[in-house]
């Protein structure tokens, strides 16, 4: 059985307002992840967070993005929440975001 995605539709909102070569590696990442599966797919294309929540790591010439996401039953990829990069870190306010809205689809 394959993978498949699901997206957040606030995510899919905030996708179609990015630059287009932050969102096309975003998309080739998504594609690795479908094809080998997550567990296959690894730094620098992917890392854990915490928990159940990893993020996609996505470059391109217009700056750096993050699209956090988790494993579900039924071999699902949910795409949560995304943002562009301006700092070293990753704010903890994107972390808890992706993690209420894990939550929210959990049902905790």
């Amino acid at each position: 059985m394959s993978w498949s995605v699901v997206f957040d539709e606030r995510l899919e909102k905030w996708l179609n307002d990015i630059p287009a070569d932050i969102k096309a590696r975003i998309i080739n990442i998504t594609d690795l992840l479908i094809e080998h599966g997550p567990q296959n797919v690894r730094e620098p294309y992917v890392k854990h967070i915490r928990g159940k929540l990893f993020e996609i790591r996505a470059k391109g010439k217009d700056g750096i993005a993050r699209v956090f996401y988790f494993t579900m039953t039924g071999q699902r990829i949910v795409l949560l929440h995304g943002f562009i990069k301006k700092m070293q870190k990753t704010p903890k306010k994107e972390i808890d975001t992706a993690a209420a809205r894990m939550n929210e689809i959990l049902g905790v």
